[in-house]
């Protein structure tokens, strides 16, 4: 694994480096976010590693804008602001998890194993196909029915899932934990919102509706019907 690791504090980054280093994972470290978006932008890069609060620009602004030059690679935030809300705001953002300062070694190593793992899987599986919504996972794409879904990219990760579970109800802690890498409840109607600018986006010109709310239980992606 190459990670990028994004960190002007020389004694956190130093004690990453070494705890990845006995893991035979490779440090590239950079000091600043202005550097860590040219470099992330020339590939060979499997996870990004990113302190939230960096000189010039913060973390925030960074992955938003990778995430708008289309650079796909998992981000890995870290971050002094643990709150609920400034987590769930990482990942609004673009961030694929966030971890808390002080965080444990291991737990840092096995959440970049786990990026590092749902990235290559999605390689493997770059086109989704459910009814007439077509997701292509590597260009983050979506259709219905051949129009275009201009999805944000917590819109894209939510369709995903569902579609990951078509049929099924997905409840709010799963998408909690699996959409938005918390596995605790914010308290925020973060899930809300986004659920309904995706189905605004799903339902617009189409004949049918295709998401809908289980009352008490979840969501669920209807399942495609059989085409003659």
């Amino acid at each position: 694994m190459h990670v990028l690791l994004i960190e002007d504090d020389l004694l956190t980054a130093s004690a990453i480096q070494e705890v990845l280093a006995r893991e035979a994972i490779t440090v590239e470290p950079v000091d600043t976010a202005e550097a860590g978006v040219q470099r992330a932008g020339l590939g060979d890069i499997d996870v990004i590693v990113m302190d939230r609060m960096l000189p010039g620009m913060d973390g925030i602004e960074a992955v938003a804008r990778l995430r708008s030059a289309g650079v796909e690679k998992p981000i890995l935030m870290l971050s002094a602001l643990g709150r609920a809300e400034q987590r769930v705001e990482g990942v609004e953002h673009g961030a694929d998890d966030y971890l808390a300062k002080p965080f444990e070694p291991n737990e840092l190593v096995a959440r970049l194993r786990a990026l590092h793992r749902r990235a290559g899987a999605l390689a493997n599986q770059p086109i989704l196909i459910h009814g007439d919504i077509e997701l292509n996972v590597k260009a983050r794409t979506a259709h219905r029915a051949g129009r275009h879904l201009g999805l944000s990219p917590k819109e894209f990760e939510l369709l995903k899932y569902l579609m990951e579970n078509a049929g099924e109800i997905v409840t709010r802690q799963m998408l909690l934990l699996h959409v938005w890498k918390l596995s605790f409840d914010p308290q925020t109607n973060v899930v809300d919102v986004n659920l309904v600018r995706l189905r605004r986006k799903l339902e617009e010109g189409a004949a049918q509706a295709c998401l809908e709310t289980v009352r008490g239980h979840g969501y669920r992606l209807r399942a495609a019907s059989h085409r003659p």
